[in-house]
This record gives C-alpha cells, structure tokens and sequence, in this order.
C-alpha cells in the first residue's frame, strides 16, 4: 500500500456511528490481501453491524480498532507470484474466523504473496 493510503489510515478518527465503521471497515476490507488475519482483527468490529445491535464502543471495539490501523501500518511487504519458486499455502483456524497466507521461498527466505482470511458465523 502507498504512503498516502497509509497516512489516511493513520489518521482514521475512531467511528463514532455506523455510517463511520462501515466506511473503515469497507476500507479494510478492500485492502485485505495486505493485512494478515484481517477477518480475525476486524471480527467485533463487525458485530456492531448486526441489525438491532448497539453501536456502543466499549474499551474492546476501541482496542480492536487501534490493533486494526496499526495492522496497516505493520504489515509485512508481499511479492509478486514467481510461477519458478517453490509456493507454499499455509492455513490458521480458530472458533471465529480463517485465514491462510500463501507464500514463496527464495534465497533470502520466505516472502508472503497474498493473504485471506473469512470471520465465521
């Protein structure tokens, strides 16, 4: 992701109603082959959207949002596919979400090619 997209992430004010956590949470969403665990770090983030739920951020959705941004800001750099490098898929499973990573091995060690991750219900 390029500088300014960082910065604007950076300096994401924290959602004051849903209208605001939708718009984060798209933006997190559109960039979520950059992020590892995206679903995972978003998972109470999302509950908020469930119809007739309160849109109360507790000190856990603060928590989980400034985990969020620094997500963005500390992700590691992923690489182009090289169909001549060994691929590996590696996969992570917990009570609420999924998330895999596939990955390629050079000299220099092993690089992340893109990330996925899904919450589950």
């Amino acid at each position: 992701m390029d500088s300014p997209k960082v910065q604007q992430v950076v300096n994401f004010p924290q959602p004051k109603n849903i209208k605001e956590l939708q718009s984060s949470l798209g933006f997190s969403k559109f960039y979520c082959c950059f992020i590892k665990n995206n679903s995972k770090e978003i998972s109470s983030l999302t509950s908020f959207l469930k119809k007739d739920s309160p849109c109360i951020f507790n000190e856990e959705a603060f928590s989980q949002f400034q985990i969020l941004k620094e997500a963005f800001t500390t992700s590691p750099m992923i690489s182009h596919l090289n169909p001549s490098l060994p691929t590996i898929v590696e996969t992570d499973t917990s009570y609420y979400a999924l998330g895999a990573v596939l990955s390629q091995v050079d000299d220099s060690g092993k690089h992340p090619i893109a990330f996925d991750s899904c919450k589950l219900l």
